[in-house]
């Protein structure tokens, strides 16, 4: 499937209709989907491998894995509301995953690639630790992003934790007005999606 097909189909998922400000529940950017599921595509992290999309939200990275070859995926996130879109958009995209109303924490191994937008702690202190210390300790490749000017400091955390960062990107994420706090309809928040190896890859 060309890039922009993909694209295409994940565009047409439906969104969680009721996000929780308390989790960050942000929409990964179809185009942002897209291009991680292409990046780690493009260097063998996808087709016939075991997929985890952690904090799976509407599903959107667990299904562009799926679409580019992933021989299995699993989907997990704590809000059950976003547990029946995933299933929803599985269904419409064609695809088979397997989706856990769970705690991320929770989640044993092994996979082959974990494909993740973790909360960015806005509301809650490290609310991406747990996700980034999981997915590490249970797959040989991570691919996460996370709020720029919290980079350094992940990229300590990964090291700590065993992992190597292999590729760094930077992108820009807009943000909508999504929650009564947010004061502008959209603003663009300076985001790095981080590609990393662990001891198990």
């Amino acid at each position: 499937m060309k890039k922009v097909a993909l694209e295409r189909v994940l565009q047409s998922l439906e969104a969680v209709p009721s996000p929780r400000p308390d989790i960050e529940q942000y929409p990964t950017p179809a185009a942002l989907a897209a291009e991680v599921a292409y990046i780690a595509h493009g260097k063998g992290d996808l087709a016939g491998c075991r997929v985890l999309d952690a904090g799976c939200g509407n599903g959107v990275l667990g299904i562009a894995a799926k679409l580019l070859g992933a021989a299995e995926v699993v989907g997990v996130d704590i809000d059950p509301l976003a547990i029946q879109v995933a299933e929803r958009n599985a269904h419409r995209a064609k695809v088979e995953i397997e989706w856990r109303h769970a705690d991320v924490r929770s989640v044993a191994g092994p996979f082959d690639t974990v494909l993740m937008n973790p909360p960015f702690g806005s509301q809650t202190k490290h609310a991406d630790l747990p996700f980034l210390d999981t997915a590490l300790s249970v797959a040989r490749v991570v691919y996460s992003f996370h709020n720029g000017v919290t980079e350094d400091f992940v990229r300590r955390r990964i090291e700590s934790r065993g992992g190597r960062v292999t590729d760094r990107l930077a992108y820009e994420f807009p943000l909508p007005r999504t929650f009564r706090f947010h004061r502008q309809e959209s603003r663009p928040v300076p985001v790095v999606l981080f590609r990393a190896q662990t001891t198990k890859g």
